[in-house]
Parts: C-alpha cells; structure tokens; sequence
C-alpha cells in the first residue's frame, strides 16, 4: 500500500489539526475541513487564533485548501481525525466530536480508504467506538474496504522550539500493510522520526500514559507543597536544594489543567474499571491536582483574614486565565475553579489576560475579561499563569497594582522572590 500520491483530508483544525494540515500543505494536495465556518474563514484570510500557525506559514502552505463543505471530503481517500477528545462533568471520557466526525468521514470515503486517528483515546477505542461507526455509515467492511492507524498527537501548544516536526511521531496500523504505509506517510513530514507500534492498541497507550506519568509526577510535587506549607517551608527551596541531585526530577507544583495532562488520565481510568481493575495511584493524583484551585484560593483567604481584611468587600485581582503560560487555550483552565471558590466568598473577582481571548473566556466560563492596573487597583493579586507579561514584572511592579496596607500576593507559579515580594510590602503565599 502507498499512501503518497493519495488525497489527504485533516478533520478538525484546531491546536492539532492545523499545523498538521500545514506541514502536508506544504508538500502535497490537503483539504483541511472542520464545521465551524467562522474558523475556515478566518484561516481562508491567512489568520490563527491559536498562534500555533504563523500567517507565513499558512501562506507557505501552498497546497492547503480549507472546507466547511462535507461534500468536499468525497474526493479524498486518506482521512486523518484531530478532533478533541473531552471529559463530560463527571469525568467521563466524552466520545461524541469523535463519534461525529467517523459519521462524516464514513459517508465520504472511498473503497480502500485509511482512516487515522489522532485523538487522544483509551487502549481499543479506535477498534471498539470508531470502527463500527465507520462500518455503518459507510456500508463498508474494515479490514477490507478501509483499514485505520492511530498516530497519536504530542503537540504542546505554545511551544515553539518543540514543534511537530521535531517531536517522533508514533505511528501504527490496523494491519501491517497499513502500518508501513501511515509510517511511510508520516515520514514526509516529521524531521524527528517516527516510532511504528506494534499495533493500534499499543499506539493509543503509549499516549495516554504520557500525560497519565506527567499528571502523576505533579500531583507528588503538588502534595509535597501542601505538607510543606503546614510545616512553614518554602517548597521551591525545597526542590531547588533536592534538585542538585543529577536524577533528581525536576517538576514544580501548579495547577494541572489543558487539554491533555488534566483529562487524559480519565480515558485510562475508565477503561481500567471496564475491564474490572479500580485505579488506585492514578485516580489519588487526579484529585490532588484538581483540588489545587481551590486549595490555592483558600490560603488566599486564610492570608486576607490574618491581615484583618474584610473578605467580602475585597477586591481580587487574578493575572491569567488559560490553561498555560504565552497560550491562548483556555480549555480546562483551572484558574476557573480558583475565581469560583473566591467567589463563593463575596469578593470581587478581576481577570486579566494579554493571551486570551474575552468572547471565548465569556463564552465558555461566563466570566468578563477586565483590567488590573494602577488605575484599577486590587487587595489581593493572584498571579495565577506565568505569561512573560507577568514574569517581566517585579514585587514592586505588582505592588504598585495593589490599593492598601499591606496586600497579599499568591504567587502560583512561584515566579518571584519571596523575600523581596514581602520587602516590597506583600503577604505572601506561593505553591
């Protein structure tokens, strides 16, 4: 099976799908498709809203068209699928973008196309959810008349020296023909290399236990932070002074959201539970880290109360809201969780952030992007994430925001001096 002269269709052009469309783009015929309109148009006009995607880039994509048009899908045979992969309220891995976007795809491949699965999934779910939809929807028999791979994504949004050329790609197919070929595929374009997985299943692992190790990893450091507060130690000393040692692991403490590292342990879980075993370690780190919002606001308050502040007539300032630092994705932002919790005391809660967007954050949190500055002065500042807008500041900076005796500082990302915050005339606390 050769796949290089084939059509290739990317579905879903968000944070994944785009740079990936635009690598292809760059040296082949791809028509890069998605169902929100606004977004086809906006990339027709040469523009990002992500960042993950240059306007030269986009123009260097010579060979790139974009669609809203399901129609449009017929002519192509190779189907590459980046569409999110969420968790519902409850935790819940919720399959329906996936589900929808295998109907699209299924009404509009050809006999002999390759279906490639790029989202984030639980072991089997390619074989156990997608195929099936695929079968339906197309009349067609996989293994015979269409076959799949998984080659999962590993981008980090708003890195820009790892990017996706750069980063080994692993690649795997539903037989071995397919392997070679998606393989062969993904060469083209992927600098690094690629890894072929000896099946789909292994391929869709070794993914979600990636952020599964990493979530776990911060959820020690996070619990170490807690112990250490109680005990009156500056935890960042603490992992500076261990950190001399060469294997020792260099992670820091914060809050854990994003589209990966905050649900991607979720998929495994309830795979884990279908197939009868009960995660112990894995579920323990989830909520410690999806407890560390709210932690973080409630020494907050407990500070605001030493100082003699009266919480409800507080202003609160918090600098940043999405997921991570110099990003605008806001998706399963934990900042949220730590203005609701301050909320739920009667403060008056400011966001800002020079990353983000306002109709998205109103959108998705109901919360209004506003202003702190030295006209717009709060009692407590919150530097929540470490966009190099904030990390340019210093104590005396972020003082010069704050209205007050003696204000609070929660400094998440431990990105400033201590001793010279509290000189500078803050109660400080910081993970």
């Amino acid at each position: 099976m050769n796949l290089g002269n084939k059509q290739i269709a990317i579905i879903g052009l968000g944070y994944v799908g785009l740079p990936l469309a635009v690598e292809f783009g760059t040296q082949r015929p791809v028509l890069g498709f998605d169902i929100n309109a606004a977004r086809i148009a906006e990339l027709q006009l040469g523009q990002d809203s992500t960042l993950e995607v240059s306007p030269e880039s986009l123009k260097a994509a010579r060979e790139l068209h974009f669609s809203s048009n399901a129609e449009d899908l017929k002519r192509c045979e190779v189907f590459i699928v980046t569409v999110p992969t969420p968790v519902d309220r409850a935790n819940r891995p919720d399959m329906t973008p996936l589900v929808r976007a295998s109907e699209t795809v299924g009404r509009a491949m050809p006999e002999g196309a390759v279906v490639i699965y790029e989202s984030t999934v639980y072991p089997g779910a390619t074989e156990e959810i997608c195929v099936p939809v695929l079968e339906k929807f197309s009349g067609k028999k996989f293994n015979a008349d269409f076959f799949c791979g998984y080659s999962p994504e590993r981008i980090n949004p708003g890195d820009k020296a790892n990017t996706l050329t750069r980063i080994k790609k692993i690649t795997s197919g539903s037989t071995p023909e397919v392997a070679e070929a998606v393989d062969q595929l993904y060469r083209q374009i992927i600098t690094a290399g690629t890894h072929k997985a000896s099946s789909l299943k292994v391929a869709e692992a070794a993914k979600v236990i990636e952020n599964t190790q990493r979530d776990l990893n911060i959820a020690l450091v996070n619990e170490l932070s807690v112990i250490f507060e109680r005990m009156g130690i500056d935890t960042l000393d603490v992992l500076e002074a261990a950190g001399t040692k060469w294997n020792f692991l260099p992670f820091r403490p914060g809050l854990v959201g994003g589209h990966c590292i905050g649900v991607d342990p979720y998929y495994l879980t309830h795979k884990a539970e279908q197939v009868g075993y009960h995660p112990q370690v894995i579920l323990a780190g989830r909520r410690i880290n999806d407890n560390m919002a709210r932690y973080v606001a409630r020494n907050t308050i407990k500070l605001m109360l030493k100082s003699g502040m009266d919480v409800p007539r507080c202003r609160i300032g918090v600098l940043g809201i999405t997921f991570k630092e110099n990003c605008p994705d806001i998706r399963n932002s934990k900042v949220v969780d730590m203005v609701r919790e301050f909320e739920a005391w009667g403060t008056q809660v400011v966001v800002a952030d020079p990353w983000a967007n306002a109709e998205e954050v109103q959108h998705e949190y109901g919360l209004k992007l506003g202003r702190v500055d030295a006209a717009n002065p709060v009692d407590v500042l919150v530097v929540a994430v470490g966009h190099n807008e904030f990390r340019q500041a210093t104590p005396a900076d972020l003082r010069a925001l704050c209205r007050g005796p003696q204000p609070v500082l929660a400094d998440v990302k431990s990105l400033f001096d201590r001793q010279q915050a509290i000189k500078a005339g803050f109660t400080v606390f910081r993970l």
